[in-house]
């Protein structure tokens, strides 16, 4: 994509802040973004007070979730535009246009955790179910990107321990419990029974690692589930040898349960076979995805007809009046699932790992036009 010199721009470049968390995945979907408009910015990240690493905070403009002392400073003079990603830097973000008199735009990654007019523009990937509103830039994958030059390196610092395993080497990429999921101690059986089946049945070997979000209880079922002879990672905070990127440079195939978006997306940018693992949703799931797939319906961004013309106006509608947030917004994990899959993107766990189709062009000329579109208006303080 060309990018406009200073000289095509119509507008400054304005000042722009990243503010950023702990969670890498999203954090990619950013830079991505910003290196996409090739804009000059600073990076601001944000730690949280230990109850809120996991916790969630009451969603609103403050700092207070925040472990001041660790995170960078966030102080005047400020910026024009923010770009963030996620509920806590949200929050901060909000907290920032606050002390700029209103002045600073707020470009957001993902779902809102708060009301989505709070935000300039909303970029949000199709398993997010967001009411069409004048600020949404639907797109089909996250904006993510992986750095090959990084992982080939992992996979070299590997070599010696992952070369000697027999293949075919399949990583499974375990996550954690998210709505309307259920993840506990039984998932660990059959986490156990594809190893062994990869083992015994096609004489290699599986990889299973686990994430920032697995449960305790469900790392521990794994320990005693599986195989003797299953290479087995468990994610902490303090490990200094995660073998994750070595994997996705050095696996034959990946299964990623179903929780996972950024693991899956992963491994469909490095054009790696991929088998989506998934996962039980129980009584209370069940009903809660025929809520999903309900919003899903209603809120799709096409508007092609008459017809869909008709159904957004009857969605913005919902929006207005859904005081409590049932229909306002969510994420549609099976949509996102059955995509892919229908794409030729994944297959599901147990069926044949197999080469992905090709991946069709990312939607980031679409999201940058959107972004300088936005700089020929007016600002809200204005």
């Amino acid at each position: 994509m060309d990018k406009p010199t200073e000289q095509q721009r119509p507008y400054p470049v304005p000042v722009t802040w990243l503010i950023l968390g702990d969670k890498q995945g999203d954090n990619s979907q950013v830079e991505t973004l910003i290196e996409g408009l090739g804009w000059p910015y600073t990076r601001k990240y944000v730690h949280m007070r230990d109850e809120f690493v996991l916790g969630k905070p009451q969603f609103k403009a403050t700092l207070d979730h925040l472990d001041l002392g660790r995170s960078d400073a966030l102080e005047a003079p400020w910026p024009d535009l923010i770009f963030t990603v996620g509920r806590r830097p949200s929050m901060v973000a909000l907290w920032v246009r606050v002390q700029s008199g209103n002045r600073t735009r707020i470009i957001l990654v993902g779902k809102p955790s708060g009301n989505m007019p709070d935000f300039d523009l909303v970029i949000a990937s199709s398993e997010n179910q967001l009411p069409p509103l004048d600020n949404l830039v639907p797109i089909a994958l996250p904006l993510m990107k992986v750095d090959p030059a990084k992982i080939a390196a992992e996979a070299e610092r590997w070599h010696g321990r992952l070369a000697a395993l027999p293949r075919p080497l399949i990583a499974i990429l375990v996550g954690g419990e998210t709505g309307p999921f259920v993840m506990n101690e039984a998932i660990a059986d059959k986490i156990s029974a594809l190893a062994r089946h990869i083992q015994n049945d096609l004489g290699g070997t599986a990889y299973v690692t686990t994430s920032r979000r697995t449960k305790p209880e469900v790392v521990q079922a794994l320990r005693l589930v599986l195989p003797q002879a299953t290479p087995f990672f468990a994610w902490s905070a303090d490990a200094g040898d995660n073998p994750y990127k070595a994997l996705l440079g050095t696996a034959d195939g990946f299964i990623v349960t179903g929780d996972s978006i950024s693991m899956m997306v992963e491994v469909i940018l490095l054009h790696k076979p991929l088998a989506i693992f998934p996962l039980s949703q129980g009584v209370a799931g069940t009903v809660d995805q025929l809520r999903r797939a309900l919003i899903r319906r209603l809120f799709n961004p096409r508007c092609e007809t008459t017809l869909d013309r008709w159904r957004q106006r009857l969605a913005r509608l919902v929006f207005r009046l859904d005081r409590f947030k049932l229909l306002s917004s969510t994420r549609d994990f099976n949509y996102f699932h059955s995509m892919l899959i229908k794409k030729g993107l994944a297959v599901w766990a147990g069926e044949t790992l197999k080469p992905p189709a090709e991946l069709q062009a990312s939607d980031l000329d679409k999201v940058v036009a959107r972004i300088n579109g936005l700089f020929e208006q007016p600002t809200k303080a204005d």
